[in-house]
């Protein structure tokens, strides 16, 4: 077995789409996937799975129904399951996204924004 290291800004580097996450690692029946955002998307739930968000960089904010939470660069924050949620960013913003394998982006929702699965990079 060989051990990979794996570079943030290389990764990013090789997509310039928004709200379509790319799969950089697996660890047990999680992966890790990096997304660029920009803009709007839309209300959704995971119904069986929590989904935790980290900013590696810009800014970025995730409006639930009673509140919205801003998050910084180095920040992060875990969503529970059936939590229905709004991501957005005024900005381009670059962010990790660790869930399950084949959790649709979407959740709950068929959108034009609903990305494909299990694309890596």
């Amino acid at each position: 077995m060989t051990h990979k290291k794996i570079n943030f800004k290389d990764k990013y580097s090789k997509f310039s789409e928004h709200w379509e996450p790319k799969v950089i690692a697996k660890l047990n029946d999680y992966e890790f996937k990096l997304v660029k955002i920009k803009n709007d998307f839309i209300w959704h739930h995971h119904e069986e799975t929590d989904e935790a968000f980290i900013v590696i960089e810009g800014s970025m904010s995730i409006e639930f129904e009673t509140e919205t939470i801003t998050l910084q660069q180095g920040e992060m924050i875990v969503v529970p399951k059936g939590t229905k949620h709004r991501p957005f960013a005024e900005e381009e913003a670059k962010i990790m996204i660790i869930e399950p394998k084949n959790v649709r982006n979407t959740g709950d929702a068929l959108d034009e924004l609903t990305a494909p699965n299990d694309e890596w990079i």
